[in-house]
């Protein structure tokens, strides 16, 4: 069983300012400030015509349902990671170290008329019996928030 989570974000600004944007540590730590993480690293590394962009964090697992928090702990570890292959378009890996599941998709950019449309399409899957499907749904319900959130700091940013 696999989620599937697609979801757009826009920008009042042109392709590669946004482009910039999501290639700037600093406005990636500001995002991880907004989501409330506990501890954070992020490292952004130029790689052939585009970048790796990798952001490490602990979150607090208090917001979980009892059943979630018996699998991760009182804290949880994510890790993403964006290889960027130019100005327009990402590759998405998000996993929880040492747990059983994946997060895999694209990231994309589109201008037109001066605003740019961010497109992240991710599959979620989860291999547990019985709460694999529950897990799943969590994990896109947080994916969502932290988009969220990405996305009016992202606002922020540019204007």
């Amino acid at each position: 069983m696999t989620t599937r989570l697609t979801h757009e974000l826009t920008y009042d600004a042109p392709l590669a300012e946004v482009s910039a944007m999501l290639g700037d540590r600093g406005f990636r730590e500001q995002v991880c400030e907004a989501l409330g993480v506990l501890r954070h690293e992020v490292t952004v590394v130029p790689e052939g015509a585009g970048k790796r962009v990798r952001i490490e964090q602990v979150q607090a697992a208090d917001r979980l349902p009892s059943f979630a928090t018996r699998l991760v702990g009182n804290q949880i570890e994510i890790v993403q990671e964006e290889r960027w292959s130019g100005t327009d378009r990402a590759g998405l890996t998000v996993v929880v170290p040492g747990k059983p599941g994946q997060m895999d998709g694209t990231i994309r950019l589109a201008e037109s008329g001066g605003v740019t449309t961010q497109v992240v399409d991710m599959t979620i899957k989860v291999s547990l019996p019985l709460v694999g499907g529950k897990l799943e749904g969590l994990v896109a319900d947080m994916l969502l928030r932290a988009l969220k959130v990405e996305n009016t700091t992202g606002r922020g940013y540019l204007s």
